[in-house]
C-alpha cells in the first residue's frame, strides 16, 4: 500500500516528466499568464453583484428560519424549566410537539441551505462563464499560448488577473 509521500513523490514525478517538454517550448518563446480565479471572484464587480443578489434574495428566507430557531430553543428551555411540575401525559406531549417543531425546524433549514447553494452555483457559474470568455479575449488579444487558472507557484509577472478583472468590471 502508498503511503502519501509515496504517492505525492509518484505525482511529481509524473508532473516534471509532462512539464518538462512545455518548459523547452517555453525558453522557444511560449507566451504563458495566470489568472487567479479566487481572487478574481472575491474582487470583481460582477461577482460582489451576485453575492449582494443572493444576500437579498435569502435575507428574509433566512431571518425566518432564524426567529424559528429561536423561538424552538426559548420553548425547549421553557419545557425544561417546566417539565418538573407537569405530568407524564403532559411532558410526553410536550416532547412530541418538540421534537416535531425540531423536525420542521430542520427541514425548513436544510431546503434553505439547498436553495441557497443552488443559487450560489448558478451565479458562479454565470460569472465563471463570462470570465472565461474574458480571459479568452485577453489570451487572442495579448498573444498568449496558454492561461492557467490553477497553480502550485506563479511568478507574479505572468499573473493577468488584473487584466481580467478590469475587464470584467467594464463588463466587456
Amino acid at each position: 500500500m502508498f503511503t502519501f509521500a509515496r504517492r505525492l513523490a509518484v505525482v511529481l514525478a509524473s508532473a516534471a516528466l509532462l512539464i518538462t517538454p512545455v518548459l523547452a517550448q517555453a525558453q522557444d518563446g511560449v507566451k504563458i499568464g495566470f489568472v487567479n480565479t479566487d481572487r478574481l471572484l472575491r474582487e470583481a464587480a460582477p461577482a460582489k453583484a451576485a453575492q449582494a443578489k443572493l444576500e437579498q434574495e435569502f435575507s428574509a428566507r433566512e431571518k425566518t428560519i432564524d426567529a424559528s430557531g429561536a423561538a424552538l430553543k426559548a420553548a425547549s428551555d421553557k419545557f425544561e424549566r417546566d417539565a418538573v411540575t407537569m405530568n407524564e401525559t403532559q411532558r410526553a406531549a410536550q416532547q412530541r410537539k418538540l421534537a416535531d417543531q425540531d423536525r420542521e425546524f430542520q427541514r425548513s433549514r436544510m431546503e434553505f441551505q439547498e436553495d441557497l447553494n443552488a443559487r450560489k452555483q448558478e451565479e458562479l457559474q454565470r460569472i465563471l462563464d463570462q470570465a472565461n470568455r474574458i480571459v479568452q479575449q485577453v489570451a487572442i488579444a495579448g498573444k498568449y499560448d496558454v492561461i492557467l487558472q490553477e497553480a502550485v507557484y506563479v511568478n507574479p509577472k505572468l499573473d493577468i488577473t488584473d487584466q481580467v478583472i478590469k475587464a470584467l468590471n467594464e463588463g466587456k
